[in-house]
């Protein structure tokens, strides 16, 4: 099965900055993938999502300016780039790969069948 690797994640001030990497065992033609996350009370929530083969980027209204997803295809791999960050994007953040073919990627969770165990986000005011 597919399996998704996490990292990066840590604990910085506000106005600081972080970069998390997914490493995929599997991204085929076709997929997109995103990044998540999910704070103790909260649902899940899309932050930024990417179409494998277009490279077509979406985000969420909350990150958009501040965050930028990336790909390399040939490593399978995907990253998120978080500058000035605030105590609100305190999470825990997941990365996933859609179940089927994608053709726009978006920030629902609808579409995402596989999913990574997770890397702490936390930011101090």
């Amino acid at each position: 099965q597919v399996q998704l690797v996490e990292s990066g994640g840590g604990s910085v001030q506000a106005g600081g900055s972080l970069r998390l990497s997914c490493a995929a065992s599997e991204y085929p033609y076709g997929r997109c993938m995103g990044w998540f996350r999910q704070a103790p009370g909260k649902e899940r929530e899309g932050v930024a999502s990417i179409q494998g083969n277009t490279g077509t980027p979406r985000y969420a209204d909350s990150v958009k300016g501040r965050f930028t997803i990336s790909q390399d295809s040939a490593k399978k791999t995907i990253y998120l780039q978080m500058n000035a960050l605030d105590p609100e994007d305190t999470a825990m953040y997941y990365c996933a790969l859609s179940r089927d073919y994608c053709f726009m990627a978006t920030v629902s969770r609808d579409g995402y069948g596989y999913w990574g165990q997770g890397t702490q986000v936390t930011v101090s005011s």
